[in-house]
């Protein structure tokens, strides 16, 4: 594996943006942008071979794709709760669209993409608590659209989530902090060519000091989401994640090339 210098780095990927359309090698999603690239650095998957490597992630992006960012998967707290699988799965979940096919009969689901700005048509919402320094999650029946399933909307009427499942700030601080300090960040239009998915790689931003205010406050607008994705044979993780061009908006110092 090639050794970089942060130097080296944004040289390798102007040269790389310099080729203009580059097939992948990876299938058609939304990921290959990125295994692409790392592919093209010749480096294994995030593992960024420059010093303080663990100071610095590698993200990229299709420009034109409406997907969201994951920057951590982080569960809830109390942890010792097991929220997803024993609280929100069990007791708001809904039928899985499988279930009696690819799944047992009784697959449930509860995914669910959530942010600060409103419930959402089932109920969920972000709420922010600066005084006790807490990211929660609230549930709200009268807020779930009527086009939901009778019997779900039967079988949660009236319920209240608690405890609330939170997230507190020294932990996302924690998380984010370690992971998110500084960043490579590099965007790319996608096309078929002859059948075959190419990126051709733009911009380039170097990323740095992860702001932690800029990051609570970004939640509270609504930038950054919540996203569940369990059904009852398996738990994907809960991800917080944001668009495309809400990254930069998380740091202090921000450079493009």
């Amino acid at each position: 594996m090639q050794n970089f210098t942060k130097e080296s780095l944004i040289q390798s990927l102007i040269e790389i943006r310099q080729k203009g359309w580059i097939p992948t090698g990876r299938k058609n999603n939304d990921g290959g942008v990125g295994n692409t690239l790392e592919d093209l650095l010749g480096i294994e998957e995030n593992n960024l071979p420059i010093p303080n490597a663990s100071e610095w992630e590698l993200k990229a992006q299709k420009k034109n794709t409406t997907s969201l960012i994951t920057l951590f998967h982080m569960e809830p707290s109390p942890r010792a709760f097991k929220f997803v699988p024993t609280i929100l799965l069990p007791e708001f979940g809904w039928r899985h669209k499988e279930a009696g096919r690819k799944y047992s009969q009784n697959e449930q689901s509860f995914r669910q993409t959530i942010n600060a700005k409103g419930y959402s048509n089932r109920g969920f919402t972000v709420k922010i608590d600066k005084l006790d320094k807490k990211v929660w999650i609230d549930f709200n029946y009268k807020n779930i659209s009527d086009t939901h399933n009778s019997e779900w909307l039967e079988q949660v009427s009236n319920k209240k989530l608690e405890p609330k499942p939170y997230w507190g700030f020294d932990d996302l601080y924690h998380k984010a902090g370690t992971k998110l300090h500084n960043c490579f960040f590099v965007s790319a239009e996608s096309k078929k060519i002859n059948g075959t998915l190419h990126f051709k790689y733009q911009e380039i931003f170097m990323l740095k000091k992860f702001n932690l205010d800029k990051f609570v406050n970004a939640i509270e607008e609504g930038y950054i989401y919540i996203d569940f994705d369990a059904r009852t044979g398996h738990n994907h993780g809960t991800k917080f994640r944001l668009r495309r061009d809400s990254l930069i908006k998380l740091y202090s110092d921000v450079k493009q090339y």
